[in-house]
């Protein structure tokens, strides 16, 4: 075979194989969102700036391997790469390592409630000492307000008759 069918057939693999990884990390922002819940506006923004980022990849790519030249081909691969990749392994990827980021996640806060029970145990108890505290505080606090108040008026009346 001649060298510039080979470097076409390369260049259509690479074409093919940056789909792939274009799909591939944007499962990750997927994974992402199924675990921690996004605005439209934050969405949109991590949108734009991983298509910004791809650009930037897929123009460093045909840069590199066809001195910066479009070549639809070229594009073709890259849609072809990642509907193979979505239609194949993307949803079921999402699912499981979403699944496993979950129950590492749900295991990790049962252990931390499980080290933190005396905790809060210690601070529901105190917060009940506490409590009881604040509340007579606070109607003696009330009830010294409204003495202290009573006894400005008097003395602004006072100063008023003289």
């Amino acid at each position: 075979m001649s060298p510039d069918i080979v470097n076409e057939v390369t260049f259509l693999l690479h074409s093919f194989l940056l789909g792939i990884a274009i799909t591939f990390a944007y499962d990750g922002f997927l994974i992402l969102r199924r675990l921690v819940r996004h605005s439209l506006f934050l969405i949109s923004l991590e949108d734009m700036i991983f298509w910004i980022a791809c650009a930037i990849g897929v123009f460093y790519m045909l840069y590199e391997e066809n001195n910066g030249v479009l070549r639809w081909f070229a594009v073709f691969g890259a849609a072809i790469g990642m509907l193979v990749y979505k239609k194949s392994v993307s949803s079921l990827f999402v699912n499981i390592l979403t699944t496993i980021i979950e129950r590492i996640f749900h295991v990790f806060f049962c252990f931390l409630r499980f080290i933190l029970r005396p905790a809060r145990f210690l601070g529901k108890k105190t917060g009940l000492l506490f409590g009881r505290f604040f509340r007579k505080g606070k109607k003696a606090g009330k009830y010294l307000k409204n003495k202290l108040t009573g006894k400005l008026k008097l003395l602004k009346i006072t100063l008023s008759k003289h």
